[in-house]
């Protein structure tokens, strides 16, 4: 077995799909089936029940992708001590947003494990940019919340988190169990700075343009809301001061916790900085 082959098959089976399979693998779909059914001639067995909805793993699937995986791992812990051995190897990792999260702390531990030698590097980053600094080439992989433009990026979701509405504790809508955003229409809401990122501001607004304060971090969007009476959105299951309250926006998209790096980059520390976050936020 291959390598590139056991990547292939990991893709299908987390995406359970050939053709985002195929995506993910920026390849197109007859060679990426053609190269799992090789491999399903060299086990002897299905790996797959194919149906036109999508394919799931069968019982030999499922050893193989345990297997797989750490084959995988080894693999790019292998190159990247050898990297290591032939010079100092860095990687250095954007993240956006709250660094508290536990699918963020379970990450930073299984990449130490897995990457001892490597000199890992945090760049935090504030509201601005959800990239990270990505395209300015100040990080090799960004820990960002979606959406974004992702011209020339390529994006792995990790988690989607439902959406709430940040407002003063004792704000007359703070007590109700759900909103819609046309409930929200006549409030001020915060804005990011000339520049950011049109389809994150529009998102991050509810999909339409607002009026009020300018905000770059998370503690100034709080600080808006409990001094302005501004309105902001958050994903839900973050801690907060009492004095704000957080109500679920019923009719809002979910914010997607995403790892994007640049399109191409074979960088065998970004590979499996990739592989052991999808593993980490999977829990």
């Amino acid at each position: 077995m291959e390598l590139r082959t056991l990547r292939y098959f990991v893709a299908v089976a987390e995406e359970l799909h050939f053709g985002r399979a195929a995506t993910r693998l920026h390849m197109s779909q007859p060679p990426l089936s053609r190269a799992i059914k090789q491999l399903e001639a060299d086990v002897g067995a299905l790996l797959f029940v194919r149906s036109p909805a999508g394919v799931a793993l069968t019982p030999v699937g499922t050893v193989l992708l345990d297997e797989a995986r750490a084959l995988l791992e080894h693999a790019d812990r292998v190159r990247g001590r050898v990297s290591a051995a032939a010079g100092a190897a860095t990687i250095t990792i954007g993240i956006l947003g709250d660094g508290t999260d536990p699918g963020a702390a379970r990450l930073a531990a299984a990449y130490r494990r897995h990457h001892p030698g490597i000199d890992i590097r945090v760049r935090d980053t504030d509201l601005t940019d959800p990239t990270c600094g990505l395209r300015a080439g100040l990080v090799d992989v960004a820990l960002t919340r979606a959406p974004f433009d992702v011209t020339a990026l390529t994006v792995r979701a990790l988690r989607s988190d439902p959406v709430g509405v940040v407002l003063r504790a004792d704000d007359p809508l703070a007590d109700r169990d759900g909103l819609r955003l046309a409930e929200l229409g006549d409030r001020r809401w915060f804005q990011f700075p000339e520049g950011t990122d049109p389809v994150w501001q529009s998102y991050w607004n509810g999909g339409r343009p607002r009026r009020g304060p300018v905000v770059r971090a998370v503690q100034e969007c709080l600080q808006a809301v409990l001094w302005n009476g501004t309105v902001g959105l958050a994903p839900l299951g973050h801690d907060l001061p009492a004095e704000l309250a957080v109500v679920p926006l019923l009719d809002m998209p979910p914010s997607h916790v995403v790892a994007v790096w640049n399109e191409g980059d074979t960088n065998p520390l970004i590979r499996s900085f990739i592989q052991i976050a999808t593993a980490a936020y999977r829990r």
